[in-house]
């Protein structure tokens, strides 16, 4: 066997086991799902016999999942909207922009990304609870938005940098101000990463339990994965209806990511490779 295909064979063995540690999980969780709770008990790693699709519509219903879901898109929609606004605006002006101070804050920023949460998670619930924004939609997507924030200033500022400065110049000279290069130039040329980074913080905030646990303490305005940690302690004797709550939060992610992995490919590479 010649040298260049073994080498072949060392790369994709490796990445075909962690393609199946990747899919097994998804795949065990939707057997489960279809599974009766007695098949379950007597042989969990079997196949399911026939589809229960009962399990799912239990799973729907008996915790108000719907609920939940409009809940989390809302608040998702909204925290990835706002975060990539500021982000690329903060990214092109500490990339782009020559001020005093703007190593200082970039070095802020990315200091921010080694606090973890539990570090503030008190003074953050009081500071909430003062403003009187517990409880409360906009309360949730102000703590993602200063949660995640740090992480996407920092990605938009590293793929702005790779950004040639005569292209600003020139957007200058044709008469833009610093809105109009930003609106005109820096948007168009950072969607690669724009998008890249809208997905990543996407999945954040849908995954996140811990935020929307501590501000979001009423049945009525808890997201999607709370409300799978809800149905977790209501159903704990009955696995497969917790495993269809579970395939309901991720059939979302799952579908974003089927009809976006192109775009997140390209600006993966384009985050890469610009430049």
């Amino acid at each position: 066997m010649s040298q260049a295909r073994w080498g072949r064979w060392l790369l994709a063995v490796p990445m075909a086991v962690l393609a199946l540690a990747t899919v097994y999980p998804l795949v065990f969780t939707a057997n489960v799902a279809m599974k009766t709770r007695r098949d379950y008990i007597l042989d969990r790693f079997s196949l399911a016999d026939a589809l229960h699709w009962e399990n799912i519509a239990t799973a729907w219903n008996s915790v108000g999942m719907a609920r939940y879901l409009a809940n989390s898109v809302v608040v998702v929609t909204v925290s990835v909207f706002l975060l990539l606004l500021f982000g690329s605006m903060a990214g092109f002006a500490l990339s782009q922009l020559r001020f005093r101070g703007s190593s200082v804050l970039f070095l802020c920023c990315l200091a921010a990304l080694f606090v973890p949460f539990q570090v503030i998670m008190v003074p953050l619930a009081r500071i909430m609870g003062d403003a009187g924004l517990v409880d409360t939609y906009p309360g949730l997507v102000l703590a993602y938005v200063a949660q995640f924030l740090p992480f996407t200033i920092f990605l938009m500022t590293s793929y702005y940098r790779t950004i040639p400065p005569e292209i600003i110049d020139a957007a200058r000279i044709d008469g833009n101000d610093v809105y109009g290069v930003y609106r005109r130039i820096m948007l168009p040329l950072g969607t690669p990463a724009l998008l890249s980074v809208g997905i990543l913080n996407a999945l954040f905030c849908w995954n996140d339990v811990l935020i929307s646990l501590l501000l979001m303490p009423s049945a009525d305005h808890r997201t999607l994965m709370v409300g799978v940690t809800s149905l977790r302690g209501q159903y704990s004797d009955d696995i497969p209806t917790f495993a269809s709550g579970v395939l309901i939060a991720a059939v979302p992610v799952l579908v974003i990511y089927l009809f976006l992995q192109r775009q997140i490919a390209d600006g993966v590479a384009a985050g890469a490779t610009k430049g």
